[in-house]
């Protein structure tokens, strides 16, 4: 067995060597190599034993700050390596020891010290996903059939089939599943100022546009657009089908421009087929004001919403439309009888056709400037 010497010990066997006695026999006395004598000769010659204590104090503490600090960096690195954000949950933390484990090398027990995780909460796996595995099922099941109901609309449907759960529950596994339900971002609409509902002194100089909206016997949904003179309150056209975009609203308009040439301006509200780039490029190439009313504020165009509301309760709340061609022909002779037989009491109780013939005959002066006063 290897001797170990004390400082005492190796001071006095330097002294020998200084007092005369030769380094083999000296080597042969304390049974140590010659290596072990000129290593000691080397480190500790001339010094005392007080010295030597004090060097390898010295030594000890250099060696336990250098281990310090290889600790302080490795753990430097773990961290930078695993806590790329915020640590705050256990998946959070177990994952944050994983990485710090396989990245930095370090062990398992000195990534949790780090992570702030005991080492008992990081190995513990839950049994919990397979007892709930049968409800997470369902849950799932129904809010796919459901794709609008939140989590307290399933708890509900769960407990009216019979199934004892608590709604926390059902809180969890619904976001662990992601099934959570997007809020709908809501369209910011155009900042305009508002300006003067004023009717106007001729005809084409302001349409009004809008949309209403209906259902066939079937339960599909129909789109009717409608489109009144300001001036004249005809109606210049009621285009319906399934579906109207931007581009087709200038296609409708155009036809209506066929024989009653294009308005100075058009007033509408901000729904996205009047203030997509179709329109705008339209009106901009006819010379063609577009009047976007503010949001919510559906007065703001009352010209046109007065005149729906007359399409609603006399044709929409009075026909049951198997199809879109029955509902085309109705809302095309309602149309008519609307312009040339119905009597508008703004217009003097005129047709708007009467009150357009006379207008542009100039027998209506009189009542002309009744109406518009």
């Amino acid at each position: 067995m290897k001797k170990r010497f004390s400082e005492e010990q190796i001071i006095g066997i330097l002294r020998e060597a200084e007092a005369g006695m030769a380094a083999k026999e000296l080597c042969r006395k304390h049974n140590i190599s010659d290596a072990t004598f000129y290593t000691w000769r080397k480190k500790f010659g001339g010094l005392e034993v007080s010295e030597v204590k004090r060097l390898k104090a010295l030594e000890d503490e250099n060696a336990r700050l250098k281990k310090l600090l290889a600790e302080t960096m490795l753990d430097k690195e773990a961290l930078q390596a695993a806590l790329g954000g915020k640590v705050l949950t256990l998946s959070h933390k177990r994952n944050a020891v994983a990485q710090m484990c396989q990245q930095s090398g370090i062990s398992e027990r000195r990534a949790c010290h780090l992570a702030g995780l005991s080492r008992a909460t990081c190995r513990y796996r839950s049994l919990r996903a397979q007892r709930d595995e049968a409800l997470s099922e369902q849950i799932k099941a129904l809010a796919h059939e459901r794709r609008r109901f939140g989590y307290r609309r399933i708890w509900q449907l769960l407990r009216r089939d019979g199934v004892d759960v608590n709604h926390k529950k059902v809180y969890r596994i619904y976001h662990e599943n992601g099934l959570a339900v997007h809020r709908r971002k809501r369209r910011k609409g155009l900042s305009v100022e508002r300006q003067p509902l004023v009717r106007p002194s001729a005809p084409n100089m302001t349409w009004s546009m809008d949309f209403v909206m209906d259902a066939l016997a079937g339960g599909r949904r129909i789109k009717c657009l409608t489109c009144v003179d300001d001036f004249t309150k005809e109606s210049l056209d009621i285009a319906v089908a399934h579906g109207i975009s931007g581009e087709q609203v200038t296609r409708i308009l155009d036809n209506v421009a066929l024989f009653r040439g294009y308005p100075k301006a058009i007033r509408t509200d901000q729904g996205p087929e009047f203030t997509g780039h179709a329109l705008d490029q339209w009106a901009h190439y006819h010379g063609i004001e577009l009047k976007f009313i503010q949001p919510g504020k559906p007065t703001q165009n009352g010209f046109i919403e007065s005149f729906n509301g007359r399409f609603r309760d006399e044709c929409l709340n009075e026909h049951w439309f198997k199809d879109l061609d029955q509902a085309r022909e109705i809302i095309s002779d309602w149309r008519q009888d609307y312009n040339e037989r119905r009597p508008h009491s703004a217009l003097n109780y005129l047709t708007p056709l009467e009150f357009a013939a006379n207008y542009r005959s100039g027998k209506n002066d009189t009542a002309q400037n009744d109406v518009t006063s």
